[in-house]
């Protein structure tokens, strides 16, 4: 790929890095089709178990390359409606997805972290919602993701404002897992992925589901989702394993059927 790197380890951890370090990582055309492209490879992979984002360089993304449009002579609103689908297919995909932030985040690149399931960033990491010093409206989802994990309130400071933000304050707001030193930032990323890789795919991939869901739903309608979401578990080749672990006091190995 030209703007991307895409690595898969054996256990089933896809790590994508965003490779434009002399841009900060900033998404052109090239980038935007081939996220697309990666993000639905992921969605429908069977091997796949967890997706890892991440930036090349001291940045994570610096949001749309607003000087590189290429060939793409499209009306803005057509192009915005591409770019839309990009943002939803990762927010469609049903396996665990961790945003691992080395550096700078903003615009559609803050955007692009918030919507992944886990967020983990290094000391040195920076955020903001810069679009209104763009002359520009929020994008790539931010409006509907801020709100949701920080409040509406906070939401409309930080996209009116614009302000950057350090990744401690981002954590104090809500917005990312973890804050640490970046020596520290690959070693902990990798242990999670492990982990979830090692973890109940049909089981993980419900569950991420009824909590993205959570803000649209009754609580009736929650709990008829989570009884049929166990429903499934429970005639899973999966949750069998997992009986037979606990009885035998071993780790689980599961397959994802």
């Amino acid at each position: 790929m030209e703007t991307l790197l895409v690595e898969r380890a054996p256990n089933g951890v896809v790590t994508l890095t965003l490779n434009r370090p002399e841009r900060k990582n900033a998404m052109n055309t090239a980038m935007f089709n081939e996220l697309l492209a990666v993000f639905r490879e992921v969605d429908a992979s069977t091997s796949d178990r967890v997706l890892v984002i991440t930036g090349a360089g001291d940045a994570f993304c610096s949001g749309a390359d607003l000087g590189d449009r290429g060939s793409d002579t499209r009306p803005a609103l057509v192009r915005l409606h591409w770019v839309a689908d990009i943002a939803l297919a990762l927010h469609r995909i049903p396996k665990p997805v961790i945003a691992k932030v080395n550096g700078v985040a903003v615009g559609a690149g803050m955007n692009l972290a918030l919507g992944c399931d886990l967020i983990v960033a290094s000391d040195t990491a920076r955020f903001s919602e810069i679009f209104a010093r763009r002359g520009l409206s929020i994008d790539f989802g931010g409006s509907w993701l801020l709100p949701r994990l920080i409040g509406m309130h906070r939401a409309k400071e930080l996209a009116f404002f614009a302000d950057i933000i350090s990744a401690k304050e981002a954590a104090e707001l809500g917005l990312v897992n973890r804050v640490l030193p970046a020596s520290q930032l690959d070693a902990f990323v990798a242990d999670w992925a492990d982990r979830l890789a090692a973890g109940p795919p049909l089981a993980l991939s419900m569950t991420k589901r009824l909590l993205t869901n959570s803000f649209t739903t009754t609580m009736d309608e929650a709990l008829e989702a989570e009884g049929l979401a166990q429903s499934v578990n429970t005639a899973t080749e999966d949750t069998a394993e997992a009986i037979r672990a606990f009885l035998e006091k071993r780790e689980p190995r599961f397959k994802g059927r």
